[in-house]
C-alpha cells in the first residue's frame, strides 16, 4: 500500500495591509501617501471645520473572520494632525481555526498629533481576536487613543461567549515606556475560574474601553473633568490614572452601547480641549 499525503488545507482568511502617511502642507494636513489591500480600505478624507484631516478606515467585507491578518501602519510627519476612525463598530465573526490578528503601528513625529478613535469592536460568539497597537511618538507629539469593546452581541444573549479576546497597547517616546497595557480574555470553553463580568472585572457591565491621552496638558484638571462626566446616571464608571510622563489613561465600564458612546465621546471631547484647545469633533456617520 502506498500512503498518499493529503494536501494541506488552505488557510481561511485574508491578509490585509494599510499604509497611511500624513504631512503638513502650509496650514493644512494632507494624506501624503496611501496604499491598501483588501480587506482594509480607506474613504476619502472628510472636510470638517477642524485643523485635522479625518480619514475613515473600513472593511468592505462586513467584518473580520478567523484567519484574517491585518496590518495598519500610520506615519504622521512633523506638525501633521490626523484623526482616524471607522464608519461603524467592527464585527469579529466566529473562528473555526486560527484567530483574527490585527496589528496597528502609529509613528508620530515632532509636534504632530494622531487621534485614533475607531468605534467599538463586537466579538461574536466563538470568535477569536488578537490585537496589538504600538505607538512611537516624539517627545513633542500628541496622542488620543481609544480601544473600546462590547462583550459580544449582548442583545442576542451572547455576552462573553467569544473564544478569545486579546488587546495590547504599547506607547513609547524617546525617554522610554509610557504605557504597556494588555488583557487576554477567554470564553467559557476555557473553564477558567475567573468570571469576566464579575467583581473586579467588568462588574456586570458589557461594554468597556481604555482611552490614552499623551501630550502637554494639565493631567490633574483632566482627571477632575472626566470624573464629572454625567454618563447614564451612576451605572457608567470612569477612572483616570497618570502615566509616568505627560499622559493619562482612562478606564470605562458601561452598561450599554449608548452609554459607552456617551462616555467615550465625553472623554474625547475633554481630551481635545485639554491637549489641543479644540472643540469636540462631530464625525459624520450613519
Amino acid at each position: 500500500m502506498t500512503a498518499v499525503a493529503s494536501p494541506r488545507a488552505p488557510r481561511v482568511g485574508r491578509d490585509g495591509a494599510l499604509r497611511l502617511a500624513f504631512a503638513r502642507r502650509g496650514p493644512a494636513t494632507v494624506v501624503a501617501g496611501c496604499r491598501f489591500t483588501l480587506p482594509l480600505q480607506v474613504l476619502a478624507p472628510v472636510a470638517l471645520d477642524d485643523p485635522a484631516v479625518v480619514v475613515s478606515i473600513l472593511n468592505p467585507t462586513g467584518g473580520l473572520v478567523g484567519g484574517d491578518r491585518l496590518a495598519i501602519d500610520v506615519d504622521a510627519g512633523a506638525d501633521a494632525h490626523a484623526v482616524l476612525t471607522t464608519p461603524s463598530a467592527t464585527r469579529v465573526y466566529r473562528a473555526e481555526g486560527e484567530p483574527t490578528v490585527q496589528t496597528v503601528r502609529l509613528s508620530i513625529g515632532p509636534r504632530a498629533v494622531v487621534e485614533w478613535v475607531p468605534d467599538h469592536t463586537i466579538p461574536f460568539a466563538g470568535s477569536a481576536l488578537r490585537q496589538a497597537i504600538d505607538v512611537e511618538l516624539d517627545a513633542t507629539a500628541g496622542l488620543i487613543l481609544v480601544d473600546a469593546f462590547a462583550a459580544g452581541r449582548v442583545a442576542a444573549g451572547e455576552a462573553w461567549r467569544f473564544a478569545l479576546l486579546e488587546s495590547a497597547i504599547s506607547i513609547r517616546d524617546p525617554a522610554g515606556w509610557l504605557l504597556h497595557d494588555r488583557f487576554v480574555l477567554r470564553g467559557p470553553a476555557a473553564n477558567d475560574d475567573l468570571a469576566p463580568d464579575g467583581l473586579g472585572f467588568a462588574e456586570s457591565r458589557s461594554y468597556f474601553a481604555s482611552i490614552a491621552v499623551v501630550g502637554p496638558f494639565d493631567r490633574q484638571r483632566f482627571a477632575v473633568e472626566v470624573g464629572r462626566l454625567g454618563t447614564d446616571g451612576d451605572t457608567t464608571s470612569l477612572g483616570v490614572a497618570a502615566l509616568p510622563r505627560r499622559g493619562a489613561l482612562v478606564r470605562c465600564l458601561a452598561p450599554s452601547a449608548p452609554a459607552l458612546l456617551d462616555a467615550v465621546e465625553g472623554c474625547w471631547r475633554l481630551a481635545r480641549r485639554a491637549l489641543l484647545g479644540l472643540p469636540a469633533l462631530a464625525l459624520r456617520k450613519g
